[in-house]
């Protein structure tokens, strides 16, 4: 009896186990990978990284056009994302277009009938199919973000590595390698082995419509390593791989011929697939299988895609999001001049080598005056001409501070009402114009970087520092160098020195215009760099080199770092080689790599300005399509930081005529740096909240030391002072009056009563 139960028993089982096994296949159907979480993909899929077929080896065969039901072509219904590249955004490399024909095995759907612009090649794969997709029109597609970093490192696998620095998560369009080139951070990804089955993968995590490949060598100071060609394949489960053809063959992409300039490639016509693999076939003869890459591509929409969700950034500012030439550029400002005249001013502090005008726009509830009591504070980009996200961002904040205003936002009408912000968008045009030739993709790391005559404006500024340190060192620092208004050298103001003109128009603007903060946007990082620049210790490339005001440059810094969206966030990679998540989002620029004659350290040690240089993002030229995000990872840093130019002690130094005292020196007891009154005797004092000594001095006058304490909420203490002239300044002051001889007996007579005094004692 038991054992016919247990005979009965047997094939019962067998049945539940094929209805769970049915089930189970169902329910899989209706849940994609991409609805997975992605480690759990890598687990499942792990084993076909080290099991694809070689190249040589795929076999296809060409398969008709053919037509789908209205009903089971959801594609036709949801169109793909329009983006609208900038001019010249994008200057492909030169290929013959024909007709593509992707090679696959045949399908199950026997119906035939072609299409004006579209045709779909069903390719098998095992128990399921998949669905590759061609089309005939053109159309420009941004970056998927390896180069920003949209891409994660998970998404991009090898065939073989040379090592872990050289990995699949190194090849990317741009990244930087280290000095040393160790073995965490180097320039590209580098195969292994230098054979013709190497290849490079990118996982897009969804159908995309790849358009293109833009390619450069490997990112080395010892090294010259590129791929001069290559094949491009496409798949849609990473199993089944067609190469890209054009007619009858494989098409064999021309690659780099150097090892920085990219290269941009088109594909004959656009291809829908979720993976994209680039087959390197022939490489610099005395170099290695290296290179970095960027893949063009739409991705087609997918609500029930969650990595996609998880990662899109919408704005909701009413903004001209695009990339700006110079003509463009001025007629944006005077756009946002004309809507609001009574709070902006568009003016020039001077030209570039070029003659384009260096245009700046005012922002203040009486532009065009410097009001007693109200700080001035500004923003330059565009030093280095192809650092372009800040210029952008310059233009957006401009836009929005207008708007905001006129949409009375109160936090907006309080800071233009209590400041006065200046915002120079390009320092450097000239260079600008020559990244702006080739687009965010094709400029490479450094077109552009410098002036028209090859300077960098960023460091050319005079060295104060060490005049400052070699007076400190022979301990005559107090008779001939002061701890501020540091006089600029003599060679430096020669017309034969090397000096842009566009620094000595910022220098003259900087020596007019009494700044209390400001902050130059740069790109290629995300971190917030404050001075020193440059090391103290001879011989040192990287030193922390704290300037007196160090915790208040530390504040300054994480103001900025720690509202950015991506700063501070300790999962997010590092941009190159450097990973600054150790001091949030900030770093004492020589502890990172020493300058001479930085903006930061000059405008410090020579003018009343904390200056700061913000590196808004890891790409230098981010595509037009990335520039809504880009403003909502930085809109509110850059009005918080401008907030900060309210933080510490202001006032008044007057006369006992309630006359204000220009130039006069205001101390903080134990900070070892002194600031200057504007012309109509106001001080703006950056402090951290605490209590502080605080004396005022003028020459000829006697000092004044006030308690002074500054709280923790927003908005500068009050400190005002009132000194009054010296015995000498006033006989000065009368012997300038009335001459010497009427009064040259009272002068006699006051020298004979001190000296008379002076005895007695």
């Amino acid at each position: 009896m038991v054992r016919a139960r247990g005979a009965w028993a047997s094939p019962l089982v067998v049945v539940l186990w094929i209805l769970s096994l049915t089930f189970i296949g169902e329910g899989a159907q209706g849940r994609t990978l991409e609805d997975q979480d992605y480690y759990i993909q890598e687990i499942l899929n792990r084993g076909h990284y080290y099991a694809f077929p070689e190249p040589e080896e795929e076999t296809a065969t060409e398969e008709p056009r053919e037509e789908m039901e209205e009903r089971g072509r959801p594609e036709e219904k949801r169109q793909p994302p329009k983006f609208k590249p900038a001019k010249k955004e994008l200057k492909p490399k030169k290929t013959k277009k024909e007709k593509l024909m992707l090679e696959t095995p045949p399908g199950k759907n026997g119906n035939k009938k072609s299409e004006k612009n579209r045709s779909h090649d069903k390719v098998s794969n095992g128990d399921n199919e998949s669905q590759i997709v061609s089309e005939d029109v053109r159309e420009s597609c941004p970056p998927l973000g390896l180069e920003t970093l949209k891409i994660t490192d998970f998404q991009l696998h090898a065939s073989t590595v040379k090592r872990y620095g050289l990995g699949a998560h190194r090849g990317r369009l741009n990244i930087q390698a280290g000095i040393n080139e160790n073995d965490f951070y180097d320039g590209a990804w580098c195969a292994g082995r230098n054979d013709l089955h190497q290849w490079i993968e990118v996982d897009a995590r969804r159908l995309t419509k790849f358009t293109g490949v833009i390619t450069q060598g490997r990112n080395s100071l010892w090294l010259s390593d590129w791929v001069t060609s290559y094949k491009v394949m496409v798949s849609n489960d990473s199993h089944t791989w067609i190469t890209v053809k054009n007619g009858s063959g494989d098409v064999i992409f021309e690659g780099n011929s150097e090892k920085e300039i990219p290269v941009l490639n088109e594909l004959p016509v656009p291809v829908v697939a979720r993976y994209i693999r680039i087959n390197p076939r022939s490489w610099f003869d005395n170099g290695s299988i290296c290179l970095r890459l960027e893949i063009l591509g739409c991705p087609l929409p997918d609500p029930n895609n969650y990595y996609h969700r998880r990662n899109e950034m919408t704005t909701t500012d009413d903004l001209d999001f695009k990339h700006h030439n110079y003509k463009e550029m001025r007629q944006l400002m005077k756009i946002v001049n004309e809507m609001c005249p009574n709070i902006t001013r568009i003016y020039n502090i001077g030209k570039s080598h070029q003659g384009l005008k260096l245009y700046a726009v005012e922002i203040s509830d009486n532009p065009g005056e410097h009001e007693v009591g109200e700080p001035e504070f500004r923003y330059i980009a565009g030093a280095h001409g192809n650092e372009v996200l800040g210029r952008e961002l310059m233009l957006l904040l401009m836009q929005f501070l207008c708007q905001e205003y006129r949409a009375g936002n109160t936090r907006i009408v309080r800071l233009i009402e209590d400041t006065r912000i200046h915002l120079l968008p390009s320092a450097n045009p000239d260079g600008y114009e020559k990244a702006y030739e080739v687009g965010s993709e094709l400029g490479g790391w450094s077109l552009g970087r410098w002036t028209h005559d090859g300077i960098d404006i960023n460091n050319n500024f005079p060295d104060l520092n060490t005049l400052l340190w070699e007076a400190e060192d022979r301990r005559n620092f107090a008779r001939k160098v002061p701890n501020h208004y540091i006089p600029i050298p003599e060679w430096f103001l020669s017309e034969n020195a090397t000096v842009a003109v566009e620094t000595r128009a910022i220098i003259a603007w900087m020596e007019k215009i009494p700044f209390v903060l400001g902050g130059n946007l740069q790109g290629g990082e995300l971190v917030v760099a404050y001075p020193y620049d440059m090391v103290r210790s001879l011989w040192k490339t990287q030193e922390q080199t704290p300037t007196p005001d160090d915790h208040v440059f530390r504040w300054l810094a994480y103001s900025y770092a720690s509202t950015h969206r991506l700063m501070t966030d300790a999962r997010r990679r590092v941009c190159h080689t450097e990973d600054f998540q150790k001091e949030d989002g900030t770093v004492n620029g020589a502890s990172w790599h020493t300058v001479a004659g930085s903006l930061n350290d000059f405008s410090y040690l020579h003018t009343n300005c904390f200056e700061l240089s913000i590196y808004v993002g890891c790409d230098k030229y981010p595509h037009e399509s990335d520039l809504p995000e880009e403003w909502e990872n930085n809109r509110e840093s850059l009005i918080v930081f401008m907030e900060q130019v309210h933080r510490g002690i202001k006032g008044i130094v007057r006369d006992t005529h309630g006359k204000g005292i220009p130039n006069a020196i205001i101390s903080v007891e134990g900070v070892n740096h002194d600031i200057r009154t504007a012309n109509d005797g106001d001080y703006w004092r950056l402090l951290n909240p605490g209590e502080y000594v605080v004396t005022a001095r003028a020459e000829g006058f006697t000092s004044s030391t006030k308690n002074c304490a500054v709280g923790y909420d927003m908005g500068a203490t009050r400190c005002d002072f009132t000194i009054s002239k010296t015995n000498l300044a006033r006989i000065k002051e009368i012997m300038e009056k009335f001459g010497k001889q009427p009064i040259s007996l009272p002068v006699r007579r006051l020298k004979l009563r001190a000296r008379q005094r002076r005895q007695r004692r």
